[in-house]
């Protein structure tokens, strides 16, 4: 075989942890140096000592990174270079011949660990409820810098590349019809895809839509008053990201101009974790409940398997610099002209209204606002967000 038609080909994968790996981990934990206890009662000056207290006693005594090797194994796990980079993927089939082909892409700071639970509900829809018309084949790729996909030694690896090879891995695999979904990065991405037009791309889902208007946008960004009359929707809308302009940006914004400076993320565990639970004043929130031993829809584990995933595959300072790689409006309509669906849970950085939804996706073919879930869904609320897939995509099949 040549050397470009190994470049094509697609290899089976397997996670298999050194152990002076994990060792290494509950050493660094175990000797994390400690900074004094915030002068607050409350997250106004970041993730709570108590918080982070609670969950290094749990990482380094009673974690178990080997019960999240077992679940990843059983799922059909693939890598393949594309555009220089080896990129990671989960691949699974339904056993349902006419299942609707599916890929989705994660975010920032998720994973594929986010989209495990919603394996199962999507490729075998009839054990968990549903009809077996609604089958999907499942894609779950690891972004580039993310996980087990290689890390970009060149620039120019922004949503737009990305959204291009995902094209070229969807080929690859052989679907000439498929739909994508996303949220955060994700949605990003599939947006991307949307606006390439590719062969075979019938449609979109997301959960973190862009849908801010510009002249909302101006005034959020300049600190003015709403520019007009809001509906209870848009107001709702305006008061989350109102907060998220002024208190919830600073990750993204350090990311964004200097991601290499985030050496620490590399050296410290537990300095990592924090980084990573403060991605937004929802989601943190509950987990600090969690930590606190209350029932949520993510535990203790989930929260610990994501970070340990990006601790051991040193991925930290490689997943910020999609940050300072992307030049795109986050927030802002693109002009995506194809068929989507756009699910809105409550505690997202924001609760896109259907006027605004329906503005930036001229082709909306659904949209259904949540009772609960935040920026995390298919991690969160994997019944949700799977049931969510399976309406959005009917009318496509």
């Amino acid at each position: 075989m040549s050397d470009e038609a190994a470049k094509g080909t697609i290899r089976p994968f397997r996670v298999d942890v050194p152990e002076e790996d994990l060792d290494d981990l509950r050493r660094r934990i175990t000797s994390m140096r400690w900074p004094e206890k915030e002068t607050v009662e409350d997250e106004s000056q970041g993730v709570r000592l108590e918080t982070m207290r609670e969950l290094a006693r749990y990482w380094a005594d009673e974690y178990d990174w080997r019960n999240v090797e077992v679940r990843l194994q059983a799922v059909p796990q693939f890598v393949t270079e594309i555009d220089g980079v080896e990129i990671h993927f989960i691949h699974a089939r339904s056993r349902h011949d006419d299942a609707l082909p599916l890929i989705v892409t994660h975010g920032w700071p998720g994973s594929i660990i986010e989209q495990l639970k919603i394996v199962g509900p999507l490729t075998d829809p009839e054990a968990h409820g549903a009809r077996a018309e609604d089958a999907f084949d499942v894609v779950i790729p690891s972004l580039p810098g993310h996980g087990f996909s290689g890390t970009p030694t060149t620039t120019g690896w922004d949503p737009i590349r990305i959204a291009r090879a995902w094209v070229v891995l969807m080929e690859r695999l052989g679907y000439t019809r498929y739909v994508a979904q996303g949220g955060d990065w994700g949605n990003a991405v599939t947006e991307q895809m949307a606006l390439l037009h590719p062969m075979g791309l019938l449609g979109i889902h997301t959960n973190m839509p862009a849908t801010i208007p510009d002249d909302i946008a101006k005034a959020l960004q300049f600190g003015d008053p709403p520019p007009r009359e809001l509906s209870d929707e848009e107001q709702y809308a305006w008061d989350q990201l109102d907060f998220f302009y002024k208190h919830g940006l600073a990750y993204a914004q350090e990311m964004g101009n200097r991601p290499q400076t985030l050496y620490a993320l590399e050296d410290s565990p537990v300095g990592l974790a924090a980084w990573m639970l403060d991605h937004d004043a929802r989601s943190l929130s509950l987990i600090a409940r969690v930590f606190e031993a209350k029932a949520e829809g993510l535990t203790r584990d989930d929260i610990l398997d994501n970070a340990t995933l990006y601790w051991l595959t040193k991925t930290a300072v490689s997943s910020a610099r999609l940050y300072w790689e992307s030049k795109l409006a986050f927030f802002a309509p693109k002009g995506v002209d194809l068929p989507t669906g756009v699910s809105v849970f409550p505690d997202e950085i924001y609760s896109a209204p259907r006027a605004w939804a329906e503005s930036a996706y001229p082709k909306l073919i659904h949209y259904n606002r949540l009772p609960k879930g935040g920026h995390f869904a298919a991690w969160e609320q994997p019944q949700m967000l799977s049931e969510e897939l399976r309406t959005a995509f009917r009318s496509l099949r």
